[in-house]
């Protein structure tokens, strides 16, 4: 298996550029199909070897394992436009505008884990850790005139150390080496001196491509044999600029990968049950890029330059894992998440309309011959629509625009144990 794994490995790499996903904000629900199954909760209960993209003190528990999957999603986004008022001899531009030109995504995910000797582990997590699409095929009158829309891609690639100090406690720590590319298209209103300190590098110029790293530390508690309880801190990941689009986002084209921390619980309530928990906090407001807001009087790409308005969202976990008999585990979970924006924000976020807060998600793990398994999920994230408030600029010609989202998704994972330590 360990000669495979260079070889997976390029394939995962190849398969990213069709990977895209946004849930709780622009962070994914929760990470492997086996999380996903019961809400995204998993800080203090380790299932796999993605663990370390939760929670690196998991990873201790995962065992001697790996795990390989992908997801379908599919997110359905719409704008409607409504009280616009530009002068004479312009078109009516209120109405619907589906930014769904592109709306069928896969994600993968791959993860390895080594128990070195009872007290060490070493491994690997590699997963999308969010992003954002929006296509509107016919273009977005107040944004250009073309085709409209973005496309955000991150990935994470997670060496992961975890060690178990005495019998209770584990300790973890990752790098998170981050990778982002992202292009904007149809946005050529905004492509002048007046808006822009730097026109030629608003829109329509490609795929930029930019790396960065971070780190992730956890704490895992077994406190008894029903009770776990675990903490996690990831960091600001620095990120390159996007040179092709430093007359877009602020700080010259700066788009770090926010910082985040959680807490979670793991209570087992039967032999056969046990309930998950986790609350965790998504510090979007730190990034100026995502969290300027949409009316700073500042020219795009400057320091305080126009963004998105987006400020630090809080997110709930809960669920519950069925092993039915020694074969079948069954899932499910609720998971719960703050829309990053108000109304008033809008405007901008008809390009990246993230206002999905409720999600329910079911799962299953088949266990067979030789300690391997195969996972499954499926997420549904409940419609919602923000609706504007004074959210157009009066140049623009005022108004609202109210921004409309749901999705869906499927996973499937095949994972082997190969010493079921657990």
């Amino acid at each position: 298996m360990r000669r495979k794994l260079p070889a997976i490995l390029v394939a995962f790499l190849l398969f990213l550029p069709h990977t895209i996903l946004a849930t709780d904000g622009y962070f994914s629900t929760g990470f492997g199909i086996k999380q996903v199954g019961h809400g995204g909760a998993g800080i203090a209960f380790p299932l796999d070897s993605l663990s370390g993209a939760t929670n690196p003190a998991g990873m201790f528990f995962a065992g001697d394992r790996v795990d390989l999957g992908v997801t379908f999603f599919q997110p359905i986004r719409y704008a409607e436009i409504v009280g616009n008022q530009l002068p004479p001899g312009y078109p009516d531009i209120n109405g619907s505008y589906s930014g769904n030109g592109k709306k069928n995504f896969f994600i993968p995910e791959l993860g390895y884990n080594h128990l070195f000797n009872p007290r060490l582990s070493f491994g690997v997590s590699i997963y999308g850790n969010g992003g954002m699409n929006t296509n509107y095929p016919n273009g977005v009158p107040l944004f250009g005139t073309s085709r409209a829309g973005v496309d955000l891609e991150q990935l994470f690639v997670a060496p992961t150390v975890a060690y178990k100090p005495n019998e209770h406690n584990a300790i973890g720590a990752s790098f998170n080496l981050g990778y982002q590319r992202f292009q904007a298209e149809g946005l050529q209103n905004f492509a002048n001196s007046n808006f822009s300190n730097s026109p030629g590098n608003v829109t329509n110029r490609g795929y930029n491509n930019s790396f960065g790293v971070g780190f992730r530390v956890g704490w895992l508690g077994k406190i008894t044999d029903y009770l776990s309880v675990g903490a996690t801190y990831q960091s600001r990941t620095y990120m390159q600029k996007l040179d092709n689009y430093q007359g877009l986002f602020a700080e010259q084209g700066g788009f770090d990968i926010p910082a985040s921390v959680g807490a979670g619980v793991a209570v087992r309530v039967h032999p056969r049950v046990t309930a998950v928990f986790d609350y965790e906090r998504i510090f979007y407001g730190t990034v100026r890029s995502i969290a300027n807001l949409g009316s700073n009087q500042a020219l795009l790409g400057a320091n305080n330059g126009p963004g998105f308005g987006w400020q630090d969202i809080s997110v709930q976990k809960v669920g519950a894992d069925v092993k039915v008999t020694s074969k079948w585990v069954l899932r499910a979970g609720y998971n719960h998440s703050g829309v990053p924006f108000n109304g008033t924000q809008t405007f901008f976020n008809v390009l990246a309309p993230a206002v999905v807060q409720n999600h329910f998600t079911a799962g299953a793990t088949w266990t067979f011959a030789g300690n391997k398994e195969l996972n499954f999920a499926y997420q549904h994230a409940f419609g919602n629509t923000v609706y504007g408030v004074n959210s157009i600029p009066p140049f623009a010609g005022g108004g609202n625009a109210n921004l409309t989202m749901h999705q869906n998704s499927f996973g499937i994972s095949f994972g082997w144990d190969r010493n079921k330590h657990k």
